[in-house]
């Protein structure tokens, strides 16, 4: 059974109640529930976090290490600076998918830039909730 850790980063347990134009109407929950009926489907053993601190979210990509297959990160704004996060990524050789709802590269021109991205396998941006399902069929098939 593939093991599959997906951290959400910063502001996205405001899901559902901020900027709803931009990212939708579903709550964080709603897509951790989606997630979990997908990861039946799949045979994948999911573990789905949220957290405001960089630190936090480094830590539990430490942990990972020797325990998990696959990570996928929304690291929200810590995309565009967290070179502690890339970092934590780099070192632990987990195969890393960076997720985002909105596409970052049709926003502000700070948000298209990801120093993440660069040491994951790939990105998904700009299909909101789906790309959480986008990401975990990924995970299973890397």
């Amino acid at each position: 059974m593939k093991k599959v850790l997906v951290i959400n980063g910063p502001n996205l347990n405001l899901l559902g109640t901020r900027e709803k134009d931009i990212y939708g109407e579903e709550t964080l929950e709603d897509i951790a529930i989606k997630m979990n009926t997908e990861a039946i489907k799949l045979n994948v053993d999911l573990s789905f976090i949220q957290t405001n601190h960089e630190g936090e979210i480094i830590d539990k990509i430490h942990e990972a290490k020797g325990r998990i297959d696959t990570i996928i990160i929304n690291p929200g704004a810590y995309t565009h600076y967290s070179i502690a996060i890339r970092d934590a990524i780099k070192a632990v050789e987990i195969p890393a998918i960076e997720l985002h709802l909105s596409n970052i590269h049709a926003r502000e021109e700070f948000r298209s830039k990801s120093v993440i991205a660069p040491v994951c396998v790939g990105q998904i941006c700009g299909f909101g909730s789906l790309g959480y399902i986008l990401a975990l069929n990924a995970a299973v098939m890397i």
